[in-house]
């Protein structure tokens, strides 16, 4: 249970909280799956939220027909194979790609001197920021390269709270995949997720979209949680 009534930090995941590169992530994994044989679907995609990019080239291999079986070589030359196409695909992404409310929560929560995070499993958290215009509207964006173990693990988002210099029970997780939602958890946070209520039992807070995104209300019930 949260211990506090003060918040000091919010913490977000970047794939579907800030922009939704779910499409970018899919179509890439699709070339690897068909490259492969492998039928993939947007259905089983949803498994891959939040999932690193090693796990989910695992899940992937799961889907075949029969058994296959690659070297540790094979496996990062075809996730790095992933990653190159996601890079090609994301080259488009502008300011026009934030999704609704973020702008105007994060231009809130500036306001209040509240600090933000970027607690991201992807490793092109950079990359995407920037092309979002948003690099210098976060305090922090955790560089997912030095991050040992992926969510449900809560390593990304204690780190955040420790580079921002914030105890985790001043801060809020905002999170679209039960992984993260897991890992904020675990990490010892108040917990937002978005999208359906049912998928995330585990939240303090559910939204259907960031467009719900209200200071006011996550504060009401973060204090009601103390």
């Amino acid at each position: 249970m949260i211990t506090t009534s003060t918040i000091q930090a919010v913490i977000f995941d970047l794939d579907g909280v800030i922009t939704d590169t779910a499409e970018h992530h899919y179509l890439a994994w699709k070339a690897i799956a068909d490259e492969l044989d492998i039928h993939f679907t947007r259905a089983f995609n949803e498994n891959l939220k939040g999932v690193s990019r090693m796990d989910s080239l695992k899940l992937l291999l799961s889907q075949a027909d029969t058994p296959v079986q690659f070297t540790d070589k094979e496996m990062e030359e075809l996730a790095d194979r992933k990653n190159k196409l996601y890079q090609s695909l994301i080259e488009s992404i502008t300011p026009s790609d934030i999704l609704p409310g973020v702008a105007e929560f994060t231009a809130e929560l500036q306001r209040r001197g509240i600090k933000t995070a970027i607690a991201s499993a992807s490793k092109n958290a950079f990359t995407v920021m920037n092309s979002l215009g948003l690099t210098n509207a976060f305090d922090i964006i955790v560089d997912a390269a030095k991050i040992k173990n992926t969510k449900p693990d809560p390593e990304v988002f204690s780190t955040a709270a420790e580079l921002l210099g914030v105890e985790p029970s001043h801060c809020v997780g905002v999170e679209d995949a039960a992984a993260g939602v897991q890992a904020i958890k675990a990490a010892g946070m108040f917990a937002v997720a978005i999208g359906a209520k049912e998928a995330f039992p585990q939240a303090d807070l559910v939204l259907s979209s960031t467009s719900e995104l209200d200071y006011a209300k996550i504060e009401g019930l973060f204090i009601a949680n103390s």
